[in-house]
């Protein structure tokens, strides 16, 4: 038995400021080691109905999927100071981890792009105190806006690689760490070719006509405090 663990990097590191609030998730040295223990509790629970020797030999393959950070230089929107992203601090930290990462065994880093479609964006709250005439538009200020960012070619890397693993029969259990249902076409060719689909949203509420195309739910990490979501010993899982 091969397992296969895709892990959709955008959604893993947003969700992690809740699931893991023990450690500091802007260390990529923290976050490369939640990341190896989390891997490893998927392994460990699956192996508990393989009846391998050992968690790891279940492993064919980790992928993590994420985006090349911006490192394009630009200007603030109501400063216009100018800011450098290749040097900010989530692009050193997406580059940090990522070098981490490729440095684990049976660990692949798959990156897109990100491209800047936008300048700014103004955030919704913002918009709201405009047209409520809470604030004028002279009392913007840059912390207001986010730049109009947006990563390509992500979702495609991760259902290129769930039909490939599916066709070459390459892993007999995908868990795949996402909280979206982009994933749906790719997980009905593959169960159509035998493979099965766990899902783990790290806790995070999924939609109810995702049930049809998984075959459970379960998560690498413990429950955190005030969340509802999968059952972590889900029986029907397997």
């Amino acid at each position: 038995m091969k397992v296969a663990i895709l892990i959709d990097g955008g959604y893993f590191l947003k969700r992690i400021y809740t699931v893991r609030p023990d450690i500091s998730v802007r260390d990529a040295t923290q976050v490369d080691k939640a990341i190896g223990q989390f891997v490893y509790n998927h392994l460990t629970q699956i192996n508990k109905v393989a009846g391998v020797s050992h968690a790891l030999a279940l492993l064919y393959r980790c992928f993590f999927y994420d985006a090349t950070p911006y490192t394009k230089k630009g200007h603030l929107p109501v400063s216009r100071r100018a800011i450098d992203y290749a040097k900010s601090d989530e692009a050193l930290f997406r580059l940090r981890l990522f070098d981490l990462l490729r440095k684990r065994a049976s660990f692949v880093v798959r990156l897109g792009e990100v491209r800047r479609e936008r300048a700014w964006i103004l955030s919704e709250q913002a918009q709201k105190d405009l047209l409520e005439k809470k604030r004028t538009v002279e009392s913007l200020v840059d912390a207001d806006f986010t730049p109009g960012f947006r990563q390509k070619a992500v979702d495609m890397r991760i259902g290129v690689d769930i039909t490939s693993i599916s066709l070459k029969q390459q892993a007999d259990t995908v868990t795949l760490v996402t909280g979206d249902s982009d994933f749906v076409p790719a997980a009905k060719l593959a169960r159509r070719e035998g493979v099965k689909i766990i899902l783990d949203p790290m806790w995070r509420s999924v939609e109810a006509s995702l049930f049809e195309h998984i075959d459970g739910l379960r998560s690498g990490f413990a429950r955190p405090k005030n969340t509802t979501g999968a059952d972590s010993n889900d029986p029907a899982v397997f």
